[in-house]
């Protein structure tokens, strides 16, 4: 599997930083270069008049170049995986023979409707990027892990492991629930791996759940201010908290002490206690699932 963290990139020198202010600046400057040295203080001075027709018509100019730099901006984005989102990423993937998975098919004729549910932009650039694992049958773990990925979109993490010589162990968390994943799945990421264009002959394949480790999380938070600012404060917290967690179906990444105090630790808290909190570390077939959590205000 690919070590590349997308989210972690630089933003790319081909983006530009726009601005209008400075767009119409240089586009007075270079109307007043026009003129003769004798007129261009004339020129200048009448071009500082916001009532000047020329004037007005310099600011629609600018404006319109600023749209026509975002849309090259937004263009340059579309075709940079990780940047990319939406239709331009599903264009994009598709020249690694990648499609966006459906997680829950739609029955608009359904009382009431059910929406279509399908893979979100990250799970997919995800896969897209372990596409050249794919290339290769299922020997290597990373294109067992492709593969898995891409049996389901219910699936929400694979890891590939070889417990004994010719035996291929694949463990496998859902999308839904705890993370366990039910027979169903198992059944479908087996039949996915079994082709014989991907699985080697002599390989004997295991596909499993992920053994999940439940967890609750309790923080105090200690605050400088009080009031209305203490509640806007813990709820920022919260909500970053939720960010950190409801993301993290992972097999085998900890939880550690250090990643909720930096989750915890937003603008305003002094300080965050975690009373009892041992650091959860699953093994390479365990996934850590947080059941709850409560965030306070210390007293």
């Amino acid at each position: 599997m690919s070590t590349i963290t997308l989210s972690q990139l630089p933003q790319p020198d081909v983006l530009e930083i726009l601005d209008y202010e400075a767009i119409l600046a240089e586009r007075k400057a270079y109307l007043v270069s026009l003129y003769p040295a004798d007129q261009q203080a004339s020129i200048a001075a009448t071009l500082a008049l916001e009532s000047e027709p020329i004037t007005k018509l310099l600011q629609e100019n600018a404006y319109r170049e600023l749209i026509l730099r975002q849309r090259i901006n937004d263009a340059s984005v579309a075709n940079m995986l990780a940047w990319s989102k939406g239709a331009d990423l599903d264009g994009l993937v598709s020249n690694w023979n990648v499609q966006r998975l459906v997680i829950q098919p739609g029955d608009p004729t359904a009382t009431p409707p059910v929406p279509e549910i399908k893979e979100d932009d990250d799970a997919l650039r995800m896969r897209a990027l372990m596409a050249w694992d794919g290339l290769s049958v299922a020997g290597p773990t990373g294109a067992y892990e492709f593969f898995a990925l891409s049996a389901d979109g219910k699936v929400a993490d694979a890891k590939g492991s070889s417990p004994a010589p010719a035996e291929a162990l694949v463990t496998i968390i859902s999308t839904e629930g705890d993370g366990a994943a039910d027979s169903t799945l198992i059944a479908k990421v087996t039949n996915a791996l079994s082709h014989e264009d991907k699985r080697p002959v002599g390989d004997r394949l295991t596909v499993q759940s992920a053994g999940i480790i439940p967890y609750t999380i309790t923080a105090r938070l200690h605050v400088s201010s009080q009031g209305a600012e203490a509640d806007l404060i813990l709820q920022t917290a919260r909500d970053r908290l939720a960010t950190f967690i409801n993301p993290r179906r992972r097999i085998g990444v900890e939880v550690p002490r250090s990643a909720l105090d930096a989750a915890l630790h937003v603008q305003g808290v002094t300080k965050v206690d975690l009373p009892g909190w041992v650091d959860i570390t699953p093994s390479p077939t365990q996934a850590a699932y947080c059941t709850a959590f409560t965030v306070e205000l210390a007293a």
